[in-house]
């Protein structure tokens, strides 16, 4: 479909099709962010996906002619599991969908509808699936690519690459079809089950259960942070090194000499009922006490030097091969940094800018609140915007000058400023601010049943080059027209 401007939206293409009418589709507003039937939905640079309570739809909107796929997940009719939240996973040359229940299972599929993954989370509904990267510290020289899982009072994070290598692994052996019916049936009816994901998960409800969430990026670790231990188990003193020193064991004096934490800290905001806004610090261990340290370090050494002592002596039997129920993960320490109780204000929503610097809070009050996530302090409001949608975009504003009116220039991340876009149903409009004090560059009238969306991010984009901006796009669910909010001012 030839793309078609209208000042301020460019229309790519149109999604109605008879198959949406299992969501709703032909009633007036079916789509709005009001609507009695939740409906979900996932953006991708060619794809989009909506789910209701069981079915997942699956269609392409840049080619009338692309198949449409349905997924019907195996949920639980005893325990009214259903769909909670939908993502988009994306790598280079791999697209998988992610589907959250409301009893907590993770669930991946391949876009022809087979059960890649399914993994247990934790006890509770998966509120919100969310993918982000962030850049490379100078400083610390890490990156981080990850799937942070919101449940009420829980934050779960995956690692990007532990994902990516799972995937990579079964559509290798998907594609060289050399198991035989039986391990395809138990890959429908299983998924990839067996193989868990490792995972970090935290307990976040300190100020209440939220309603949402987010982890911003990496932290620095707290100043008093302990670096290095030395463990003398036949004497009493506890001494701090700031040397190189690895673990070692010196056999005469029994001394456990454990090395520099590598761990990384991680900043999560939430938000909710009790709680407007709530920040903690995420740390990767579970246990940061003395005797954590010693049980994560001399107890595996210990058990594997009884193991192998034991098998010298005695013939190892035979153990039974029974499937393990699924255990679920301990959580890991998170600390309170800040928190902000305004009754009767409540938290409804929140978005986060790329760089995870800015957040985006709707409330209860009409107000959206400009957190500046380094600093944990509300450098702006609005007022007035009952029910809105927020998005973070980046659009070419007072850029006239003659690099950048050329047609030979590629606009780089520099020619960019970052603008939020809200959108206010009852009002009817999308209005674009300038970051961070800027003023409103951009207002356009939408339909009642409109709903912004924004693609998810892809995982290895962080060095894309040319710079792909980040676009706001606009679903009109009653005439199904898709368009994209243009990045050029004039």
């Amino acid at each position: 479909m030839s793309k078609r401007s209208h000042h301020h939206l460019t229309e790519l293409g149109c999604i109605a099709c008879e198959d949406l009418t299992e969501f709703g589709a032909g009633k007036e507003g079916w789509l709005a962010p009001d609507a009695g039937t939740t409906v979900l939905c996932a953006l991708d640079a060619h794809s989009l996906a909506i789910a209701n309570r069981s079915v997942v739809l699956i269609l392409g909107w840049s080619d009338s002619d692309e198949p449409r796929v349905k997924i019907r997940p195996e949920l639980s009719p005893i325990e009214a599991e259903r769909i909670t939240a939908i993502e988009w996973l994306v790598f280079d040359d791999i697209k998988v969908i992610a589907i959250g229940t409301s009893r907590g299972f993770l669930l991946m599929y391949s876009l022809r509808g087979d059960l890649i993954h399914r993994q247990m989370v934790y006890h509770g509904q998966i509120i919100k699936l969310r993918v982000r990267g962030t850049k490379k510290d100078p400083m610390q020289d890490i990156s981080s690519e990850d799937v942070c899982v919101v449940m009420p009072g829980v934050i779960a994070r995956f690692d990007g690459s532990d994902i990516r290598s799972m995937l990579q692994r079964w559509f290798q052996e998907t594609h060289s079809r050399f198991w035989d019916e039986k391990s395809n049936k138990d890959l429908e009816d299983d998924g990839n089950s067996d193989n868990r994901l490792p995972y970090q998960i935290w307990n976040v409800n300190k100020y209440g259960s939220c309603v949402d969430a987010a982890i911003t990026g990496i932290m620095p670790p707290p100043l008093m942070e302990l670096q290095y231990i030395v463990i003398y188990a036949f004497g009493s003193s506890l001494i701090n090194y700031g040397s190189f020193l690895k673990l070692c064991c010196y056999m005469n004096s029994a001394a456990f000499i454990v090395g520099q934490s590598s761990q990384r800290y991680y900043c999560a905001v939430t938000i909710g009922d009790d709680a407007v806004i709530s920040a903690f610090r995420l740390s990767e261990d579970r246990k940061r006490s003395l005797v954590g340290v010693i049980l994560s370090k001399v107890m595996p050494v210990t058990f594997s030097t009884i193991a192998s002592f034991s098998k010298m002596i005695w013939r190892s039997e035979p153990t039974p091969t029974s499937k393990p129920e699924e255990k679920l993960q301990s959580f890991a320490r998170a600390s309170s940094l800040t928190c902000l109780k305004d009754y009767p204000r409540k938290g409804e929503k929140l978005t986060l800018s790329p760089s995870g610097t800015l957040a985006a809070i709707t409330d209860s009050l009409g107000r959206i609140l400009l957190l500046d996530t380094q600093a944990l302090v509300v450098v702006r409001i609005w007022k007035g915007y009952r029910d809105a949608n927020c998005f973070f975009m980046e659009m070419l504003v007072n850029r006239d000058d003659k690099r950048a009116s050329s047609s030979f220039h590629v606009p780089g991340k520099s020619d960019y400023c970052l603008c939020l876009a809200i959108h206010a149903p009852r009002k009817g409009i999308i209005e674009v601010w300038q970051m961070r004090t800027g003023p409103r560059v951009l207002a356009i009238q939408c339909a009642k049943g409109c709903r912004l969306l924004q693609p998810t991010y892809r995982f290895g984009s962080l060095s894309d080059s040319p710079y792909v901006p980040l676009e706001v796009f606009l679903l009109n669910g009653d005439s199904g027209q898709l368009s994209v909010l243009n990045r050029f001012l004039n």
